[in-house]
C-alpha cells in the first residue's frame, strides 16, 4: 500500500512547543535541556522565546534581598543580546545562542561579563559586536514584549521557564515549569513530555507543585 503526500505529511508534522526563558536562570536552563531532549524521542519542534526576571521584578526591587536585586541587575545584559540577535539575525539563532549562554553560565559558572557574552555570541558565529547591546535598551521594547506573551499566559505570580503546548482543543495550554532536576533524558524525558500533554489536555487543570528539596545539578 503507497503512502499519499497528505499522509506522508501528517506522520511527520510536528507537535509545536514554546518555551520562554530568562538566560540566568538555572531552573529554566534544566528544563529546556529537557526539551532538546524531548526532541530526540518524540516528533515535538521547540520555538524559543524571551522572557526577562528582571521585568517581572522591576517594581519589586526594594522589597527584595540585596543579593537577588544584584543578581536582577545583571539579568539586563544576556536577554538583551539574546533579543538583539533575534531581532537582527533572525530567530534561528535564539535557541542556540541560548544553549552556547546557558552552557557557560550555569555548567561552566562562568562570570556574567561582556567576554562571556562574546565567547557564546562567537561559538554560534554571530558578530561579537552583538554584546555592545548588553548596557542598550535598543530592542528593550521587543523585549518586554515577548515576556508580556509569556507571563500572561501564565500570571504574574511566577517566573521562568513557561511552556505552551497544545490543549485537548488544539488551543495553546501554557503552564510554568515542569521544574525539574536532574534534566531527563531518554524514555524518562519522553514519559515527561508525555505527562506534560496528558495534564495540558484536562480543561482546567492548574498545578502540581512540591517544595524544592535539591537545587539544579547540571550534569
Amino acid at each position: 500500500m503507497t503512502t499519499t503526500a497528505a499522509e506522508s505529511s501528517t506522520e511527520t508534522a510536528k507537535t509545536p512547543a514554546d518555551f520562554w526563558f530568562d538566560p540566568l536562570c538555572p531552573w529554566a536552563w534544566m528544563t529546556s535541556r529537557w526539551m532538546l531532549e524531548v526532541e530526540k524521542v518524540r516528533p515535538v519542534e521547540v520555538h524559543w522565546h524571551v522572557m526577562s526576571l528582571a521585568v517581572l521584578n522591576e517594581d519589586k526591587l526594594d522589597e527584595l534581598p540585596e543579593q537577588y536585586a544584584a543578581f536582577l541587575r545583571d539579568a539586563w545584559g544576556p536577554v538583551r543580546v539574546v533579543v538583539a540577535a533575534q531581532q537582527l539575525h533572525g530567530d534561528e539563532v535564539v535557541g542556540r545562542l541560548y544553549t552556547a549562554l546557558g552552557t557557560r553560565f550555569h555548567n561552566q559558572a562562568q562570570p556574567k561579563t561582556r567576554e562571556t557574552l562574546v565567547a557564546a555570541l562567537e561559538e554560534v558565529g554571530l558578530p561579537a559586536d552583538l554584546a555592545d547591546y548588553a548596557d542598550r535598551d535598543t530592542y528593550d521594547t521587543e523585549l518586554r514584549a515577548s515576556h508580556k506573551e509569556g507571563i500572561e499566559k501564565v500570571g504574574q505570580d511566577v517566573g521562568t521557564p513557561v511552556i505552551a503546548v497544545p490543549g485537548a482543543d488544539g488551543e495553546q495550554v501554557a503552564f510554568f515549569g515542569p521544574v525539574v532536576t536532574p534534566t531527563p533524558r531518554g524514555e524518562q524525558a519522553a514519559k515527561l513530555w508525555d505527562g506534560t500533554l496528558l495534564v495540558a489536555s484536562v480543561p482546567g487543570f492548574y498545578e502540581i507543585k512540591r517544595t524544592r528539596t535539591a537545587g539544579p545539578s547540571f550534569d
